[in-house]
């Protein structure tokens, strides 16, 4: 199968000047975390510009969209160069990825990873935006910093009902995921919490809740093999203990690698969708390729509340406006 170079060309056109088709990949980037404020989709990716710059980011965008079909670019909407506490690790050179973010009392919070990771430890930081398209000011210290074999990367936040933030982080060559109360004005830590680590976890931690049924979505394998993959497991608490319940999305001929992703919900209709980012590839026994993307697909749910697997596609989600 040829790339479609049409739809590449189309995702790197300005922003104001593009007419979204109605196919994945919904824009370029890594690692997204797509969510909804104030009546619009957002999402917010690992900012890639080229093949050799995907894994070395110096600021990161944002994307709106009012049905999923029709994106619009914001941003930069935190550059590396704000980042005061940024050199303190003495590294030569440093670069951000796998951002998250969430809302409280009108004030967007957005957590991202700093690296190198060696010899330099990774660090996590946090900045504060009264909109979710920025610009966003970091609080001016790391929010965490990994060590002792924990790497502190891919933060993600989770608001329980009561209105507890839990802090979810960690991955990759550690494979152990750490989760901490945050403070109430969300920039500090407060108590960690010890839970279990979840069968085949890699990285990437994502915490959804629906009908009292806690989902912990997560990677697992290589982040650039195609043994990059979505799994999950279940709880009745934001912190287990989880009941495993297997892969969810995993490689195909033409999607190698999906995985580092996110679950999001209309709040109109109660669909709910999982955004990923997957390596575009034209030769199915191949090896990875190309500029990873996001793809956006519908999730169903069984009537035991398990998830149907996904397969990916190229079709992309169909319009669905908030109302």
């Amino acid at each position: 199968m040829k790339p479609n170079l049409s739809r590449i060309f189309f995702l790197l056109l300005p922003a104001c000047l593009t007419t979204a088709s109605l196919a994945n990949p919904v824009f370029l980037g890594a690692d997204p975390h797509v969510t909804v404020f104030d009546g619009k989709y957002w999402g917010y990716p690992t900012h890639t510009t080229d093949a050799k710059a995907q894994f070395h980011a110096f600021d990161f965008m944002a994307y709106s969209s009012k049905d999923l079909v029709h994106w619009e670019e914001h941003g930069p909407i935190l550059k590396i160069e704000d980042i005061s506490w940024i050199k303190d690790d003495g590294a030569p050179d440093h670069w951000l990825w796998a951002p998250g973010i969430t809302e409280k009392d009108g004030k967007y919070y957005f957590y991202y990873s700093v690296g190198p990771q060696n010899p330099a430890p990774s660090r996590i930081g946090v900045a504060v935006a009264d909109s979710p398209a920025g610009q966003f000011k970091d609080s001016g210290k790391p929010l965490l910093t990994g060590g002792n074999g924990f790497e502190a990367i891919d933060p993600m936040v989770f608001q329980d009902k009561d209105g507890t933030a839990y802090f979810y982080a960690g991955g990759s060559s550690g494979a152990k995921l750490r989760v901490w109360k945050l403070k109430p004005n969300l920039i500090e830590l407060g108590e960690e919490i010890k839970v279990d680590t979840p069968p085949e976890f890699t990285e990437g931690a994502f915490m959804h809740e629906i009908d009292g049924t806690y989902y912990l979505s997560y990677s697992h394998g290589g982040w650039n093999l195609p043994n990059y993959s979505v799994h999950y497991a279940i709880s009745k608490s934001p912190t287990g203990p989880w009941e495993y319940k297997g892969a969810i999305l995993n490689s195909d001929g033409t999607h190698k690698g999906p995985g580092h992703h996110s679950f999001f919900k209309n709040p109109s209709t109660g669909q709910w969708y999982i955004a990923y980012h997957y390596w575009p590839s034209t030769k199915p026994e191949g090896p990875l390729e190309g500029i990873r993307q996001t793809a956006i697909q519908p999730v169903t749910f069984e009537k035991d509340g398990t998830i149907k697997k996904v397969i990916p596609n190229d079709e992309g989600p169909a319009a669905a406006p908030i109302r």
